[in-house]
């Protein structure tokens, strides 16, 4: 779990770069998880979504694009990110704390949150007050990093602590904007333990979708129908 203070700084720092440092950072994998996202959101055929971190707006982009007759809504706490999203065409923004959203209850069918939770002060906490802005039945989605498992483990994480730190670096023009990433990675929960996080929070019918050998995580939930 990460300070808001030094997460906020990092981010303002890197907003104009952050995009072109993701893909080139992932290989470009990161537009492929997403994708994987969108078909799962389709299912869901929300009529509002809150994309929350939304940062520069990659995932809310996204929906728009792919399902124009959501209404999105993107939060984040970083205005230089949000002012970034503007630009490239999210109109419809708000700047948010995400641990305590200025957003009525049960007000959205779905949630989405790429690659911001993990950056988040407390992980309970957050997914609790995502669940109180969805409707009865909403779904959640949260895609993040993860640490595979196997032959994939040794190789990821030297690249992860040893590697990605100084390109990323290279890219933004912050040296220390990434150093942080491979400890935090580390930290978060995956695969079951998260799962279960969710289910603490209330959530139910948690599923966990592994990308790449468990580089990345797609897990999603449901609130109750009956809350």
């Amino acid at each position: 779990m990460q300070d808001p203070r030094f997460v906020h700084s990092v981010f303002s720092s890197i907003a104009s770069r952050y995009v072109t440092a993701n893909h080139v950072l992932s290989l470009g994998a990161d537009i492929l998880w997403r994708e994987r996202a969108l078909k799962i959101i389709a299912e869901w055929k929300p009529g509002r979504l809150l994309d929350i971190a939304t940062g520069t707006g990659d995932l809310a982009l996204a929906v728009k694009k792919a399902l124009p007759e959501v209404d999105v809504l993107g939060t984040d706490f970083c205005r230089p990110m949000l002012d970034v999203a503007v630009q490239r065409g999210l109109t419809n923004v708000l700047e948010a704390d995400a641990m305590n959203l200025p957003l009525p209850d049960d007000a959205f069918d779905a949630a989405t949150v790429a690659f911001g939770l993990r950056n988040m002060a407390d992980y309970g906490k957050a997914l609790c007050e995502f669940r109180r802005i969805l409707s009865p039945g909403g779904h959640l989605l949260v895609l993040d990093f993860s640490m595979p498992e196997g032959i994939l483990a040794v190789p990821y994480r030297f690249y992860l602590h040893n590697i990605l730190p100084h390109i990323a670096g290279w890219l933004t023009g912050n040296m220390g904007a990434y150093d942080y990433l491979g400890d935090s990675i580390e930290t978060f929960p995956r695969g079951a333990a998260f799962c279960e996080l969710l289910s603490r929070c209330g959530y139910q019918a948690p599923t966990a979708l592994p990308l790449m050998g468990g580089i990345a995580t797609i897990y999603t939930a449901q609130k109750a129908c009956s809350e």
